[in-house]
């Protein structure tokens, strides 16, 4: 059956699909094989990714190859967890995710994070925050676009949800919600914050994690993330994962959380000469991985003061 449904795929006309890119509605090339939708990224090289590659599993890779070399130059695709070891002979380069194995939400309280934590939880509690999984409805849309909508700069860059409006929301985030439990932290009944949990088979994913700069001493995030490790365990999920693992402020929140980087196997296969080339050069990582770590730091730090100062002006504007 398995090897029907790709031979009836063979031949397959791509289609566009418009698909939120970097939190932007961008057009892909979209082509099905063997029962998986492919999109087709970049101009050079262009390359071909799983659609759903945090979800799915891809199937029978060798058998792709020739189709997808028809619509792309390199086929890049990861193994998910629980498989960290490479299983495949195509080139491979470490991937580091960041994972919390789960036990329990006992055990996970008790041993993977610090005092301190549990502590600013505790207190967050006794000061009226209240956290909790909620349907995907308007209310809950509100919310989200009331914290979208709070600051255009986050982490020293122009946030990518910023100006959206209520129907932009739930149009592009009611997609998934299917497969995605929303958790809620509350003040007097406003929405501060927001987990989007995905159910990924044997992990959970934080999709989407934000909470209010206003509120920012109340640790939201501390609070979500500790319940999406409890909804986690009670759905019996081995692993919680928070996107991938890199350097930054960011990546120390998770350490505290109790997340670890874990090295994930990801293929790189050129499919045509122009994929070949891109992975002698390193062009399979983007034209950005190109630019030496120094210069790459130097030019966050300027673009952090650029929009630090653009903020500063648009805040006195608004007085």
């Amino acid at each position: 059956m398995a090897s029907h449904q790709l031979a009836s795929d063979q031949g397959s006309q791509p289609y566009k699909r418009t698909e939120l890119v970097d939190g932007q509605p961008t057009e892909l090339t979209c082509v099905d094989i063997g029962g998986q939708t492919f999109e087709i990224h970049g101009s050079f090289p262009k390359t071909a990714i799983l659609a759903d590659e945090w979800f799915q599993d891809l199937e029978r890779p060798d058998e792709v190859v020739g189709e997808l070399s028809r619509h792309a130059d390199l086929l890049s695709f990861w193994q998910r967890l629980p498989h960290t070891e490479s299983a495949h002979t195509f080139y491979m380069e470490p991937e580091s995710i960041a994972v919390l194995e789960i036990e329990s939400y006992e055990d996970w309280w008790k041993n993977k994070i610090k005092s301190r934590i549990r502590t600013s939880i505790r207190k967050a509690g006794k000061n009226g925050l209240v956290v909790s999984e909620v349907p995907f409805d308007d209310k809950f849309v509100q919310g989200m676009t009331a914290i979208f909508n709070e600051t255009p700069i986050r982490q020293g860059r122009e946030f990518w949800h910023y100006g959206k409006d209520f129907d932009t929301v739930k149009a592009q985030f009611g997609r998934y919600a299917h497969r995605e439990t929303m958790i809620g932290a509350y003040v007097n009944d406003e929405m501060i914050g927001f987990v989007m949990l995905g159910d990924a088979g044997p992990f959970a994913l934080l999709g989407q994690i934000l909470s209010s700069v206003r509120h920012r001493d109340k640790v939201p995030n501390n609070c979500l993330i500790a319940k999406a490790v409890e909804v986690s365990a009670q759905k019996g999920h081995r692993y919680l994962v928070y996107g991938y693992w890199s350097d930054g402020s960011l990546s120390e929140f998770k350490r505290r959380c109790g997340f670890v980087p874990q090295a994930m196997p990801k293929y790189f296969v050129p499919l045509t000469w122009r994929g070949r080339l891109a992975l002698r050069t390193g062009l399979h990582r983007g034209w950005t991985s190109l630019i030496p770590e120094p210069a790459m730091k130097v030019m966050k730090d300027v673009r952090r003061r650029w929009y630090d100062v653009r903020s500063q002006k648009n805040a006195s504007s608004r007085k």
